[in-house]
């Protein structure tokens, strides 16, 4: 009946018509009774009164204590059910008022306050513990005591005063949240949902609830939320009508003339009006909101004023916000004290209200009234930034406002504000607003000018516009400006005097330009005057100004002023530390700069810091600094600073301790006491807490209270020259311990001399509440103890409430941070559920900041909230912080940084961490930032680039110079590109000299093209900066050549400076030191340091080093000297090397033993030593390092096991530089040992050249230790072979561990293979197999990959194992089924490629492009630009998109990462595509455009261009050295990761063709341009840089003998040496050595190709003794048959064997060779020899014919070799290569898909095509893989029949499902697919056919 009468209805029954009747007739009498009731309560307490209260509640404590006793033990069994009704009623109504704040959709949380967070605890089993704190609050009501003076936390007082300034925190709450209301307001149109409250769970039935708890809920179920809201409403009015009495301080308790509020009539419905929603304008007048009367009449009621700001709001900041002489009226009052954050938070005009009430002169002139804390909270909401500055640079303001201890929490930090400006300016923006002469149409002129002018411009305001009434009318016409008057009555009475006009320092100081004009005697006295730091940089320290200023001699007085040439030294250190005007703040300040300071500035130190007391005082505040005190002493001419103590201190006469209590030492004296007396110190103050708690007031003297904890048992001298106070007698202790009570009260403040009455009757309470409540505990049941606590609870709610409502403060949120900070602290330990942990830190982060203290006074409770922070899952880390207050986020980072090393937090977790912080909370506040320099580190680069625009902070800027060297060079990249954007080309242009140094590290990483702007003056003055960070070689380059090419008077200690800079340079601007013997010294020694960290262009080692006269003769030089130069060795060539003697050589071996010599080099220098020592000894082997090349074959062959294995550790650092035959006959003469197996760890190195043949003897010793044998770097055909003896003889090892097969697992065979996936089919066991395989140390065979792919494509979970698969088998899979890949494999194996390039890089042209295009279509990039992030998503991948993408490349992008660019791989129509981007306005523009620098940064790409925009390019800048360069970036890429595997032969040969081109044509040797140079004869170390086929055969003959000789090595290995160049090297080569018949074997060796060009006499007149000769023409390919016959037979006669005295060594020497012999003598190779050696034949393309391959075949398939063909494992035909094409017909057509599998393509290739369309039928066709198919030749395919051809269409076209079955058919066949996708096969086929190599 009751909720439907509240609801509004109107069919709720006759006997809720009565009720209603009755209710309505009892209210005013019943509101009568209860005012009565609150004028019993409010009559004040005489002094007389006050004391019979205390004695009289000392004579009832007693029987009080056990009249409650007796209580609680009767109603104990009663209590819970008696309270548990009335709970369930408050709880709901609670709940539906207070809306409680939780996640939505999108992971956002509204901000809950204090109340909101009791109440969602109630409902998530959070333990409240308020029983202690609802007393304190009830205590600090009833019984407030007086204000404490305390204003720091400490021992005496933990917690600091906080302001009551409740009202403004709602209303900002309310500004800030709209749907967060106060909970007592009426008007509610938000209320929770019924789903939200207890009703719920009572419906349900999940909660038992009593009969008439169940029927208000049913009732309230069957309202429409808008009926709820009216049932709240008028429930409302209600309980407001009935309380209001109670709650207002007017009335009968009201002191004055103040009128009683109008009677309210109850808001119950009547029978005229039985729908009532919300109060209409008739409720508004009864509440006599009459604003225009409340300046005439008295007192205004606060109940009135604050009902009236509930319901009028607009009116209301109208009115009295706008009116600041009824603002002050209704300030008069302190209950309306809630005013100034009301008015601060509204739409007030923010300017007028700063002008009225933050006149900060006024305060200073009224000194004796203290400023209220709400009145400076309202001023630092308006007006933050200005009084900071105010409080922070004038000492006497910041005393008078902190005088008063409650102003204490709004204390500013001045160590972060900025050094105060000598000369402040009026912003320009404001200027232009504020020109009151332009202000023609004043209608026009809003209230935000008004304001802001008022503000900024309170003097000109004031002059012009309120002194003119004409104006100041015509402003009042628009109503909106009424306040206007007020303000100027106010303004004219204190007109404010005029500011001096401000001396213009960049005006009149133009230093830079005072050396070249005459300056005045005045503006020279003037600058001195106001820029004295910037004048001695500028004029004292130039001695040429300086100089032209003393000319006048009215500037005489500068020589006594600029001779201290310490200071101008020690100037740009003593501003930076010594920032004596700062002091006078209380900041803290280093002591050791206090110790710098007084060390390198005494005389400014003296005076600015021992003559001012205040510095004196703040500083002597640390007890560290009281050396000060001695130093002032002996350093001050007129004594210290007054009141400071003078030496000859006497603690006895001067250490007063008894009189200190009632005159406070000065700091000075205080520490001086300390040290020097420091027992009687301790005895006399510790124990004085009246004293202790005196000293703590004061900031110079807090440490006593820290120090006094320490000295805790403190002892009393026997001889104590001072007094201490006795001690004195405290009744409210006495008469505790008289009851015996046990309290945990601090009785020390109501002990004190003077304490209140009521200080003590609270104590005494305090002691009894807390003795009765240990006792009450444990008689009371847990069912009371629940309902009890939520009662409690539900209280706190209440109150806070309350405080909302009344706008005062009732003490709850000081009485209970500490309890709730405990609870939250004891449930985020003990829930497990993050859902619940995630609610509280997101939706209530806020709060709980709000309720933490300071950070340097952090509890564990504390504690425990913050580090939650750092439990967050990654997937909600974002959203949580995101929502997390600024506080909360300080508290957070302060925490990491102090636990960073404990919590070992992941890196992808920070990394998220640091990016939402810099994106969502820096940007709102960059002084968040030095918080965040622990966490600089994980930030991305792309979060580095996003930052907001912080860059002229000089923290943020000092803190990233600080912390890049532990980042990332990316990082550091990110970072410089973030700073670039304030620091344009023009800026750095105009900038002064010192911009590097006044940066720092951060301009180090400036994109290039920001970093070209530098000046040589910049670069040369801020070189240490630079060089103390890695420089790109662009930047380095661009440093080196502007400097050095600025700059021709350069000292040798500028180029020490320089260091290895100088090797960037141009030489020509070296050699211009050349007559400066000291710096030419210093250059050569910088040069040769970096010759041996790099390569350097041939020109400028030359100029610079080989030039030199010591290396004429290399006879002369002394040990040391050679072993010094020992690295440019291989640039002086064989021909010096030839004429350095033994001796020199063996005393310098250590040196030349790390040195990386040709074969030709080493060959020699290993001959000299020989003469000089026996290298066969192991001793001397181990000597020779890198030299181990220069051994012959034949020496190997002679040394013992013994020897090459002891020498084998030393020469396993340099086995990829040994020969083919020389690692043969090491691998082999060692693995002929049985106990080679004993030798793992010493031929390790060597595997990979060990024959099969070799090691198949030793399987089963090798399977015996097959712990060892598993961890060797075994090939493929040597771990098949291992891991079939494991099968054969441990298969349980297989089944049991496969794992432990190590790298023999690359051996499986698929059968196995696929046993281990269906045996454990798990994907825990399956990814245990895969992460094995991805392990394996070399490629893993194609079967193999085949096998996996086949087999886990079955699984259901393959989706899932995409990603453990490596890049090396995914991408095996054929394009056709990665095609069907869903996006979200697709993005993984994206991923898999971009952390794996080199498998990518790998593939054929084709399916490298048609990867590419699928995972492009799936990403949607073939619109639009092709941004920066979509491009590093694809990594390796990206050049590779179709044209039509890569066209569309974000160019701001190519223009600021060329370097990256530089190093992919592009094939030639990107290449095309890049030099057009390189050619567009928006890059570099037209190539007859480009400089020096243009060309640095194009760098490799120049060769992108085409010759016809080649040509273009001025000669100028085409210098040798830029075009060496070229050449040398260029290799270098080639050699890299990306360029050794890019280019295909016919790539390559393109590529080549170009260089030519651009070194042919700028050099002259093409007569294209006139103006081309006279073509030069290269040196043989250009050719080393080049390479000499891209030089002319002229230039070659024409070079030097000692240089063509040099060079002969180089010559012979270049494969692009034409038939002409090769022709006329070899005349040149003959002239200096003599025919063919008396060539040298070195000389053979170096020929290499070029005795291609011999004739056949010739060759048959070579003397091949060695295996070096041999082997520099076996390695030569392109033979005719006729030269093989002869260069076979000049083998043989040479060496005097026969064939069959051919070992393995000499077989792999001779290679191509090889298809010389006969077919009679091949029959006679020795077959286990031969067989040895197919380890290297087989990779070759042998030119033999089927009758010759047929013959090598035969011998390996001898008994004592590999056996009969039918036996041959995979193993077997992976190790013989090629020779398998030489197979017999019968042997061919029967391989098996194993045998099959082993072919290589070449063999594939090398096939008769007749043979193989013979012995292929199309079922073994149909098992070749994508690789071997792609082989077939295009004369192979065409002898093929149509069913060959299907089966080889099916292999490169590979569908998923293949309906083809070839078995038992011979002709006609049932084909699955279309002709279309047949013929789509055969195109792929041709179009791999011409590069058969991919």
């Amino acid at each position: 009946m009751l909720v439907c009468l509240l609801s509004g209805k109107k069919d709720c029954g006759l006997q809720a018509e009565l009720t209603k009747t009755v209710t309505l007739e009892l209210g005013k009498p019943l509101l009568t009774f209860v005012s009565s009731l609150r004028s019993q309560t409010c009559s004040p307490l005489s002094s007389d009164g006050e004391s019979n209260s205390f004695m009289g509640a000392y004579i009832r404590m007693g029987a009080s204590t056990t009249a409650a006793l007796n209580a609680v033990t009767y109603f104990s069994k009663s209590m819970a059910a008696l309270l548990q009704i009335p709970m369930d009623y408050i709880k709901i109504a609670l709940q539906f008022g207070i809306r409680i704040p939780s996640l939505d959709g999108t992971e956002v949380c509204e901000q809950g306050d204090l109340k909101q967070l009791i109440l969602w605890g109630i409902s998530n089993n959070v333990t409240w513990f308020f029983g202690t704190s609802i007393i304190d609050i009830l205590m600090e009501i009833f019984l407030a005591p007086e204000q404490s003076l305390c204003t720091y936390p400490g021992s005496e007082c933990q917690n600091p005063p906080s302001v009551s300034f409740q009202r403004s925190a709602s209303e900002t709450n309310n500004n800030t949240n709209n749907n967060q209301e106060i909970l007592l307001k009426c008007d509610r149109h938000n209320l929770a949902r019924l789903n939200d409250t207890l009703c719920a769970n009572i419906l349900t039935g999940s909660r038992a609830g009593s009969t008439s708890v169940l029927t208000f809920c049913q009732a309230l179920s069957s309202l429409s939320p808008t009926q709820i809201e009216q049932v709240w409403s008028n429930t409302c009015y209600v309980i407001q009508t009935l309380a209001s009495p109670l709650l207002s301080r007017s009335s009968d308790c009201s002191f004055g003339d103040a009128q009683p509020p109008p009677a309210a009539t109850p808001p119950l419905p009547s029978p005229s009006a039985p729908h009532r929603v919300v109060r209409d304008a008739s409720n508004l007048k009864l509440l006599a909101c009459n604003f225009d009367n409340w300046l005439e009449t008295g007192m205004v009621d606060a109940v009135l004023v604050s009902l009236c700001s509930d319901n009028e709001r607009e009116a209301f900041v109208k009115r009295v916000c706008n009116n600041a002489l009824l603002m002050r009226k209704l300030l008069s009052d302190k209950m309306n004290i809630w005013l100034y954050g009301y008015c601060a938070n509204s739409s007030a005009e923010p300017g007028y209200l700063v002008s009225q009430f933050c006149v900060y002169e006024s305060w200073i002139e009224q000194s004796s009234v203290l400023v209220d804390p709400p009145l400076l909270e309202f001023c630092f909401s308006l007006d933050r930034l200005r009084l900071t500055q105010i409080i922070c640079e004038h000492t006497g303001f910041f005393m008078f406002l902190f005088s008063n201890p409650d102003n204490g929490p709004f204390m500013p930090n001045c160590t972060s504000l900025p050094p105060a400006s000598q000369f402040p300016e009026m912003g320009p923006l404001m200027l232009d607003s504020c020109r009151y002469s332009e202000w023609h149409d004043v209608m026009q002129i809003t209230i935000d000018v008004l304001s802001q002018c008022i503000l900024q411009d309170n003097i000109a305001f004031t002059r012009e516009v309120c002194s003119n009434n004409t104006f100041l009318n015509s402003l009042l016409r628009n109503k909106e400006n009424a306040w206007l008057e007020a303000h100027c009555n106010s303004s004219l009475t204190v007109l404010p005097t005029e500011p001096t006009e401000i001396f213009d320092i960049v005006g009149w100081c133009e230093y830079q330009t005072w050396g070249e004009r005459e300056v005045d005697d005045s503006v020279v006295g003037l600058c001195w005057q106001h820029d004295q730091l910037a004048f001695r940089e500028n004029v004292c320290c130039k001695a040429s100004v300086l100089k032209k200023l003393l000319k006048n001699f009215q500037n005489q007085w500068l020589t006594s002023s600029c001779t201290d040439i310490k200071a101008m030294e020690e100037m740009t250190v003593c501003p930076q530390m010594c920032r004596y005007s700062e002091w006078t703040r209380p900041i803290i300040v280093d002591m050791t700069v206090l110790a710098l300071c007084a060390e390198i500035d005494k005389l400014n130190f003296t005076s600015k810091v021992c003559t001012n007391a205040t510095i004196l005082q703040n500083l002597l505040a640390n007890q560290d600094n009281t050396w000060l005190i001695q130093h002032c002493a002996n350093h001050s001419v007129t004594g210290i600073a007054p009141g400071t103590v003078l030496p000859g201190f006497k603690p006895a006469e001067q250490c007063l301790y008894a009189s200190w209590s009632t005159s406070l030492p000065d700091a000075a004296l205080l520490t001086l006491c300390w040290e020097k007396d420091q027992t009687s110190f301790v005895s006399s103050i510790c124990p004085n807490a009246g004293l202790l708690f005196l000293l703590s007031r004061e900031p110079s003297s807090v440490w006593v209270g820290r120090m006094c904890i320490t000295y805790t048992n403190y002892t009393t001298p026997k001889n104590n020259s001072s007094t201490t106070a006795p001690p004195t007698f405290c009744l409210v202790k006495s008469l505790v311990s008289q009851f015996n009570w046990s309290c945990s009260v601090d009785f020390t403040s109501a002990c004190q001399p003077g304490a209140s009455q009521k200080m003590a009757l609270q104590m005494m309470l305090r002691c009894w509440v807390e003795s009765l409540r240990y006792r009450v505990e444990g008689l009371m049941t847990p069912p009371v103890a629940t309902v009890l606590e939520q009662a409690v609870s539900t209280t706190v709610v209440i109150l806070l409430a309350l405080e909302e409502v009344q706008n005062t403060s009732l003490y709850v949120n000081k009485n209970i941070r500490l309890s709730v900070l405990t609870s939250v602290g004891h449930y985020l330990e003990r829930e497990t559920n993050f859902d619940k942990k995630r609610v509280l830190l997101q939706c209530f982060g806020t709060v709980l900041t709000s309720l933490m203290q300071t950070a340097r006074d952090v509890s564990s409770n504390e504690l425990l909230v913050i580090k939650e922070y750092f439990s967050i899952p990654l997937s909600s880390l974002s959203s949580v912080l995101s929502s997390a207050h600024i506080t909360t986020v300080r508290l957070i980072l302060q925490y990491y940084s102090r636990n960073k090393d404990t919590l070992k937090l992941p890196k992808k977790y920070l990394s998220t961490m640091v990016s939402v912080l810099f994106q969502t909370h820096l940007v709102k506040d960059g002084s968040l930032f030095p918080d965040l320099a622990a966490l600089l580190a994980a930030a991305s680069p792309a979060d580095i680039q996003a930052l907001p625009s912080l860059q002229n902070n000089i923290n943020v800027r000092e803190t990233i110079n600080r912390d890049l060297k532990i980042m990332t060079l990316d990082q550091r990249q990110a970072f410089g590109s973030w700073y670039s954007k304030v620091m344009p080309a023009s800026y750095i242009i105009r900038s002064h000299q010192s911009l590097i140094r006044d940066t720092g590290n951060l301009i180090a990483y400036l994109p290039f093209h920001n970093f070209q702007h530098l000046s040589s003056a910049q670069l040369l003055d801020g070189l240490d900066v630079l060089q103390r960070n890695p420089l790109t070689s662009l930047k380095q380059e661009f440093i080196a050549q502007k400097v050095i090419g600025t700059y021709r008077n350069l000292t040798a200690q500028d180029f020490i400076r320089l260091g290895n800079l100088s090797c960037m340079a141009d030489p020509e601007d070296l050699l211009v030191y050349r007559q400066d013997t000291e710096a030419f010294s210093v250059i050569q020694d910088i040069v040769m340091n970096c010759t041996r960290d790099k390569g350097l262009p041939s020109h400028l080692i030359s100029s610079v080093l080989l030039n030199s006269t010591e290396l004429k003769i290399p006879s002369l030089l002394s040990p040391d000297r050679l072993a010094e130069l020992s690295h440019l060795l291989p640039s002086l060539g064989v021909t010096f090397l030839q004429g350095v003697t033994p001796s020199q050589l063996l005393s310098a071996l250590p040196a030349l033993s790390s040195v990386p010599f040709s074969p030709a080099q080493a060959s020699i220098i290993v001959e000299k030593l020989s003469s000089m020592t026996s290298l066969t000894d192991p001793s001397q082997l181990q000597k020779l390092g890198s030299l181990i090349v220069g051994i012959k074959t034949e020496t190997f062959l002679t040394l013992t096991s013994d020897k090459l294995l002891t020498s084998l550790p030393d020469m396993a650092q340099h086995t990829p530089g040994l020969s083919p035959p020389q690692a043969n006959a090491i691998s082999t003469k060692l693995w002929g040992f049985p106990e080679v197996v004993g030798w793992q760890d010493d031929v390790e190195p060597l595997l990979y050249c060990t024959p099969l043949l070799s090691v198949l003897p030793r399987t089963r010793l090798l399977v015996n230790n097959l712990t060892t044998a598993s961890s060797k770097p075994w090939n493929t055909q040597q771990a098949k072979a291992i891991f079939k003896e494991v099968l054969d003889t441990r298969p349980n090892v297989i089944k049991q561990d496969f794992l432990s097969l190590g790298t023999v697992g690359q051996g499986v065979s698929c059968k196995v293979l696929q046993e281990r996936f269906r045996a454990d089919s798990s994907p825990s066991s399956v990814r245990k197999i895969l992460t094995s395989l991805r392990q394996q140390p070399g490629l893993l065979h194609t079967s193999l990959k085949k096998c996996v792919i086949e087999e886990l494509y079955q699984f259901e979970f393959f989706s899932e194992l995409l990603k453990d698969l490596g890049a090396e088998i995914a991408l095996s899979m054929p394009v056709s089924t990665i095609k069907k890949f869903p996006t979200d494999m697709m993005e993984t194996l994206r991923k898999i490629i971009v952390q794996e390039p080199r498998h990518f890089l790998l593939l054929s042209r084709t399916k490298q492009d048609l990867l590419v295009d699928k995972m492009v279509q799936r990403m949607g990039m073939y619109t639009g630009v092709f941004t920066e992030d979509e491009f590093h998503s694809l990594g390796i991948m990206a050049p590779f998109v179709v044209d039509e993408v890569l066209i569309q490349l974000d160019r701001s992008f190519f223009i600021e990462n060329l370097d990256f660019l530089q190093g992919l791989c592009y094939s030639s129509s990107k290449m095309d595509i890049m030099a057009r981007i390189l050619q567009e306005p928006a890059a570099f523009g037209p190539v007859n455009n480009w400089n020096q620098t243009t060309l640095s940064q194009v760098d490799r790409f120049l060769f992108f261009l085409p010759e016809n925009k080649l040509q273009k390019i001025s000669l100028a800048v085409m210098t040798v050295g830029r075009i060496e360069k070229l050449f040398m970036s260029q290799r270098q890429w080639e050699r890299g990761d990306v360029g050794i595997d890019c280019f295909n032969e016919n790539e390559r040969k393109r590529f080549f063709e170009k260089q030519q081109f651009v070194l042919q044509f700028f050099l002259g040797f093409l007569k294209i341009n006139p103006d081309s140079p006279t073509p030069m004869v290269p040196t043989c170390e250009i050719l080393h840089t080049t390479s000499p086929s891209v030089w002319t055969s002229n230039s070659l003959t024409s070079m030097s003998p000692s240089a063509f000789s040099n060079c002969l090595e180089l010559m012979g290995q270049d494969t692009f040496l034409a038939s002409y160049q090769r022709s006329q090297v070899l005349k040149r080569v003959k002239q200096i050595y003599g025919p063919a018949s008396s060539f040298s074997q070195s000389v053979i060796s170096q020929l290499g190709g070029i005795t291609i060009e011999l004739r056949l006499e010739e060759l048959s007149r070579l003397r091949l003794t060695e295996r070096t000769s041999i082997a520099a023409l076996g390695s030569v390919s392109a033979w005719s048959n006729r030269q093989l016959s002869a260069l076979f037979t000049t083998v043989l006669n040479s060496t005097k064997q026969s064939p069959s005295q051919l070992d393995s060594s000499t077989l792999v020497a001779m290679g191509y060779i090889l298809c010389g012999a006969k077919t009679t003598e091949m029959n006679s190779f020795n077959a286990v020899e031969f067989s040895k050696a197919v380890l290297w034949l087989g990779q070759l393309r042998l030119s033999c014919s089927e009758e010759q391959l047929l013959a090598l075949v035969g011998l390996l398939a001898h008994s004592l070799a590999f056996g009969p063909i039918s036996a041959w494992g995979t193993d077997i035909f992976i190790e013989i290569g090629v020779l398998a094409a030489g197979l017999p017909d019968m042997a061919l057509s029967a391989l098996v898909k194993e045998q099959i599998e082993g072919m290589t393509p070449a063999a594939v290739t090398m096939i008769p095509p007749d043979k193989f369309a013979v012995v292929f039928h199309q079922r073994q066709i149909g098992m070749f893989s994508y690789e071997q198919a792609s082989a077939v030749t295009e004369e192979q395919l065409s002898a093929l029949s149509d069913v060959q051809r299907t089966a080889l269409a099916l292999v490169l076209t590979p569908w998923e499902d293949r309906p083809v079955d070839f078995r038992g058919k011979s002709g006609a066949l049932a084909l699955g697919h279309s002709p279309l996708c047949l013929s789509l096969g055969l195109l792929m086929l041709l179009i791999v056919l011409p590069c058969p190599g991919t």
